[in-house]
């Protein structure tokens, strides 16, 4: 906790905790509404009973809601909750963690957002807004090349972009890699036509096979499709990434049996960028796609990598072994504390 807000703790202990848990029902409530008692119960590791007080109260405030559906927040609840944010954040020491995690890991810039993304899907969007209010604040304007991985992270990410983005600015959304071969939704492809439709940028797409052989590899250099693409890839000042667990990645993109194998003997924890690492991040394997490698990031200005989620924990770690120093990671809490706690 800040040394500001020590004294309030010293004094009265159980204001902080009974303020700190209610801000925590508006919190579950705003990812997950309508939502039940029984729910909230749970997420938060207490009896229905104790549950069915707190929200008596709070709805007596005027800040929540409830129905045959569930649990719900007011518009009232909605300006409490985005008003304590902040102090919320200042008060559990969210930004003391963030800069704790940035030296931890070797970069700059830590970026930490309340929850757990295993537990709600509900905070990927919470990181998403985050991305989209750092790039707002960050990036220059005028002409800005974005290269964009695929992934279910990023692709929830791309709806919580808006047309402010693009306020003096001129955005083209890039997949940062070949990549045909997942789910269509969350291709490289699809998440940067939909982040330019979110902010009315314009995009352009790769269309590569996932796996590409050797002999395959050279002629599609010579492509003109594909040689454009990969110019406007080579000029990009953004990047956006997500990290992901190995073998979660290598069964979603179907890999053979033999490299599956390879990363089970190898101890493989995380992926990102078509490369694989263990716990010690050293590569274990490398997928040959074309594109953006992790060696050319660091000549990129702005690189930001989404991830969160306890189970994660192992693979940031393992990844932000090899991230450039100007790395933006947007994480949640669930993932923060793992790593922070070992």
């Amino acid at each position: 906790m800040n040394s500001e807000f020590a004294w309030l703790e010293s004094i009265a202990p159980d204001m902080v905790a009974m303020v700190t848990k209610r801000y925590q029902i508006l919190q579950y409530v705003s990812w997950m509404e309508p939502v039940g008692r029984r729910s909230l119960a749970d997420q938060m590791h207490v009896s229905e009973r104790i549950m069915r007080t707190d929200i008596d109260f709070l709805r007596q405030q005027g800040l929540l809601d409830s129905s045959k559906s569930g649990v719900v927040m007011t518009a009232r609840g909605r300006d409490v909750f985005a008003s304590m944010d902040q102090f919320m954040n200042e008060m559990l020491g969210v930004q003391d963690s963030e800069k704790q995690l940035a030296e931890r890991l070797g970069i700059d810039h830590v970026l930490i957002v309340p929850g757990d993304a295993d537990q709600s899907a509900r905070v990927l969007d919470d990181m998403g807004t985050a991305l989209a209010q750092t790039m707002q604040l960050m990036l220059p304007l005028g002409e800005q090349i974005i290269a964009v991985m695929g992934g279910t992270t990023l692709a929830r990410a791309a709806s919580r972009m808006n047309y402010q983005l693009s306020a003096g600015r001129e955005l083209t959304f890039v997949p940062a890699r070949g990549g045909v071969g997942e789910t269509v939704a969350i291709q490289a492809n699809s998440v940067a036509a939909a982040m330019a439709q979110s902010t009315g940028g314009t995009y352009r797409v790769l269309y590569i096979p996932e796996n590409v052989s050797a002999e395959t590899y050279q002629p599609l250099l010579n492509e003109p499709s594909v040689k454009e693409v990969l110019a406007l890839i080579d000029k990009s000042s953004v990047v956006i990434h997500s990290v992901g667990e190995a073998l979660a990645m290598a069964e979603r993109r179907r890999m053979s049996d033999d490299i599956l194998q390879k990363l089970r003997d190898h101890h493989a924890v995380a992926e990102a960028f078509g490369t694989f690492f263990d716990a010690n991040g050293s590569v274990v394997y490398k997928i040959p796609k074309i594109g953006l490698r992790i060696k050319d990031l660091d000549q990129i200005p702005y690189v930001f990598a989404i991830a969160g989620g306890q189970s994660k924990a192992q693979a940031i770690q393992a990844y932000m072994q090899h991230a450039p120093k100007q790395t933006w990671l947007i994480t949640d809490a669930g993932a923060a504390q793992s790593i922070l706690m070992g």
